[in-house]
Parts: C-alpha cells; structure tokens; sequence
C-alpha cells in the first residue's frame, strides 16, 4: 500500500483542480451552489437540494480496506473488504477525474473532545456538499474546544464519478471506501450528502475503542441540575424529537463519544428528518428548516417556495442539515458529564412493549446489542404486517467492529457511572399496527420527563411475564391502562401470541453473535416464552 501524507495528497488534488476555494464561510457557499444550478433557494433562504437515484446511504456499496490493521479487527460478516491496491486505483482515477475542474475545500473538526479530535478536510467539487459538511461538523473557531495535534483525515468526495468493480472491486458504480490505516475516504457515484457524515463517524467507531472511547449512535443534553442523558433509537422512535428539548441543553444529535472525562459530541450540527414535520410537535427543528443556509434534501416545495413537509413523494428520508447553532439551547462546548441517565427508544409496532420499562445493566447490554424497532411496510402494496428491525448498537452499519466490542464497553460503563437505563416505547398500544394507535407524543414526554426527573426511583413495578423487564405501576399524568399493553387490547389472547413471536424475534436475531454471547455478555433480555 502506497504511503500518502495528508498534505501532500491534498496539495496534490488542488494543485490540478482548475479553482480552489478554501473554507468558504455559510453565504458564500449559498450562492456559489445557487451560481451552480444545482439548488433552489426556499423562501426563508434555506438550500433545497435534489440528490438524484439515491435518496438514502448505500450500505452495500461501502467498503473497508483489508490490511494488517483491519484484517482481524473488522467484523467482516458487517462490512465489505476492498484490497489495498483496488483502493489505491480508486484514489488514483478519482484524482485524475477530479482535474481541472472546481474544487471546494473545508477544513474541520470531529470531536469535541480535544483528547478525541480529528481534523478533517473534505475535498469537493460541489457547493452544496461542502455547505452540507459545514453545517454538520465542527468548524474551527466555533465554541469547542481545539487540539494542538488533531488525527488528519481526508475525503475526497467525488459525486459524479462512476467507479468501475473489475479496476476498483466495487459492486456497481457507486462506492464509499475507507482505509482505515491512513485515515483516507473516497465517496463517489452518489449525490447524497449523508455519506460523508456518516463515513466520519464510522471511522471513528474503529478507532475510539483502542483509547476506551465508546462511540455511539444517539443524542444527548443535559439537565438544569447538569446531569447528562443519552437517547439511542433509530429512525423513526423520536430520538431528535424527544432530545430537542429548550429546558434541556443538546449536546448533539446523533454521534457521540462517552470517554474518561464524560459525554462529547462529534459533531457540530443536525441532521433532522423532515418526513410529517411538525411546529407543534417539533418547533426547534421546523424553525431551524427556515434558517439561511440550512441544507434541505429531498423536500418538496410549493410554488412559493415553501416545504410541505406532509409530501413525501420523493422519499420518506427527506432531511435537514443545520449547525446546531441555529438551535434556542446547546452545550456549552459539546461536551457533558458523566450519564446520569441512558434511554433507549423503540417503536413497537406489534403494540406489545410497555411506553416504559427500567432495565438493569445486562438487560441494557442485551437492549443495545439488539436495537429494535418496528418498521412499516408501507411502501409495499398489500403489506399491512410490521417487519422487525434489529441493528446492533442501534448502527451497526457504522460500527466496523464486533457487536459485543460496544457491548462490553456499554456494560462497564454502565456499571461504573450508576447510570439508570430505560426503555421507552413511541409505538403502538391497544393493538398492532391497523388495530391499535401510535402512543402520543404528549404521554411519551410525560414518561420520559418522570424519567430524567427522577420520579421513578423508587416506583413501584411489575415484571414483564415475556420481556422480564420492569414496567412502574403508576407514572404521574399517564394513563395505567397504558403501562400495561395486555389489559388495553381487546383480545388478551392476540397479545399473548404478539409477544410470544416478538420475544421469539429477539432471541433469533441474538443468535448471529454466537453461542457464547449470553454467558459473556449476561442473562437473556427476553425471557423464554412458553
């Protein structure tokens, strides 16, 4: 494998690049990309961006470089190998198809964490993607905390290169490679912007852990009494909703590290989903979709230039990527304390979890490595049945290593700090999906500020006969019939067999990580059904 110096490399792609512009600050980056043609404006100034065939990340076209660093450290049967050398021709034909033309240059932060901080350069030839960046990563000057000697990384991001899989050993045209060993990241045959962020924090997913940095996939603020809480949940269970919270401070979104010295995020800005968005609902986020410069992709927009955020025909995944300054209330420096408090969202569309049960620490090792939540097969004519979605550690395609590597580091971490983990459900109760209803927004923050308020320390509790979690008997302004999903449906029956085949779900989905997973990693979290 070739050796390449940050610098020389980046030197490299600008000195054949017909333009270079370096760090570009918010506006001139809006009219650089409106010059372009690429974007429409929307009538609060904000950048409406289309990204073509693909409206979403392209897991299977994302590869990691095998060498001696990766080879027996990546989880293989979760990520795709590309040879050093196909990499390196990658590279090679990317810079070459990069030449003479413009090219977009911002230099920034990942990690606010000083201890934990990398430098990254993203190499662009289009405005809105390098206003995209800007928007979701730390830019230096801003209130986090800098490194005198931060990792480099580089991406070199190429959307309209078309990779070749016999020269470069790719599945199609598209491709997102990281060699890991060089801190080196090509993305090419994609307009969408989501890949850059997340191949950021995927590299970081594999290196934090050698330093005894756990990374996680969740969002976090902190408390007027300054303690910090977690929120993991995947899309779709309220992750940004619920942490979006004026009386709470957001530490960050959705990429965090949780080191020796507390919480920290990775990251300088949000990625909000736009699907059914709502200014009761969500204020915070609608009223960052109408700030100048804010990324808005795939959102339909009216004749006047306005987002209907209720159109989701072009994808159900359309997005806004703001800087978390736009927001009414953030961590000062993007960092937090030790967790008080860890929460983990699921949406059930089977309407058999309770909307809250307390977990102990083997049954949030269990919660975390599983990473469930319900999906509907909406998109599917004739489909009305909820599928089940595992994804370990709540992204296991941005955690290169072994699922139980988090795991064990969640569960002395846990163990350490004290911390009181729970589930919360957003989903549905009195029935599944087309029989019961979607648990509403004002009990689930009702539950969760019992929650991050304490007032279920000492709660009374039931143990669940099918999830052996406990379940509190009575949570002030809640409904009971609500905290027990058997007595609300119609038929006790129905419900018995649901959680039987979701249990049944749980302990198929735990078998991928091995027979010996559950003596390592604690008790079940799902009891055995009879």
């Amino acid at each position: 494998m070739k050796q390449v110096d940050h610098g020389t490399l980046r030197r490299r792609i600008g000195k054949s690049a017909d333009q270079v512009f370096a760090n570009d600050i918010e506006p001139v980056l809006v009219a650089r990309a409106a010059a372009s043609g690429q974007i429409e404006l929307t009538a609060d100034g904000a950048v409406s961006v289309r990204t073509g065939a693909f409206t979403g990340r392209s897991p299977k076209d994302k590869f990691i470089v095998r060498d001696a660093l990766t080879s027996d450290t990546v989880w293989w049967e979760n990520s795709a190998a590309m040879s050093p050398e196909h990499f390196d021709r990658l590279l090679a034909d990317v810079e070459a198809a990069m030449a003479g033309g413009q090219l977009l240059r911002q230099d920034l932060l990942a990690g606010a964490d000083p201890a934990q901080q990398y430098k990254i350069t993203v190499l662009t030839p289009s405005a809105w993607h390098a206003l995209f960046i800007r928007n979701l990563l730390i830019s230096p000057g801003d209130s986090a905390f800098q490194s005198e000697t931060p990792r480099e990384v580089t991406i070199v991001h190429a959307p309209h290169f078309k990779a070749d899989p016999k020269r470069h050993g790719t599945r199609g045209d598209t491709v997102i490679a990281l060699d890991l060993s060089r801190n080196i990241i090509v993305i090419a045959g994609t307009l969408y912007a989501g890949e850059i962020k997340k191949s950021v924090f995927s590299l970081f997913s594999f290196h934090a852990p050698r330093e005894g940095v756990l990374p996680m996939h969740c969002s976090a603020n902190i408390g007027a009494d300054g303690r910090t809480a977690l929120f993991f949940g995947l899309s779709g269970t309220g992750k940004t909703t619920l942490s979006n919270d004026p009386a709470r401070p957001l530490i960050g979104d959705d990429e965090h590290g949780w080191g020796e010295n507390g919480i920290f995020n990775l990251e300088g800005g949000c990625y909000a989903k736009t699907a059914y968005l709502s200014p009761q609902a969500e204020p915070e986020i609608f009223a960052a979709t109408k700030h100048f410069g804010t990324v808005l992709e795939n959102v339909v927009l009216d004749a006047a230039k306005r987002p209907q955020f209720d159109d989701v025909s072009l994808t159900e995944n359309a997005r806004a990527a703001y800087s978390l300054d736009v927001l009414p209330a953030i961590a000062k420096g993007g960092v937090g304390g030790t967790p008080d408090t860890v929460v983990f969202l699921t949406a059930d569309a089977f309407g058999v979890l309770p909307p809250i049960a307390r977990l102990t620490p083997d049954q949030a090792v269990y919660h975390f490595l599983s990473g469930y939540t319900a999906k509907l097969a909406g998109t599917e004519r004739g489909v009305t049945e909820p599928q089940a979605t595992f994804s370990s550690c709540f992204g296991a395609p941005f955690m290169p290593l072994h699922p139980t590597v988090y795991g064990r580091m969640l569960e002395d971490k846990l163990r350490q700090s004290g911390a009181a983990a729970w589930l919360i459900n957003t989903g549905w109760t009195g029935g599944g999906y087309g029989v019961g209803k979607r648990i509403d927004i004002a009990s689930t923050r009702r539950l969760l500020a019992a929650v991050l308020d304490g007032d279920l320390k000492d709660a009374s509790t039931r143990i669940d006969d099918y999830f052996g979690f406990a379940v509190p008997l009575e949570v002030p302004g809640v409904d009971p019939l609500l905290l027990t999903p058997r007595e609300s449906w119609a038929d006790a029956a129905a419900y018995d067999q649901q959680a039987k085949h979701l249990a049944d779900l749980f302990r198929k989905n735990f078998e991928k990580f091995g027979t010996g997973a559950d003596a390592a990693l604690g008790p079940q979290f799902v009891r055995a059904a009879e």
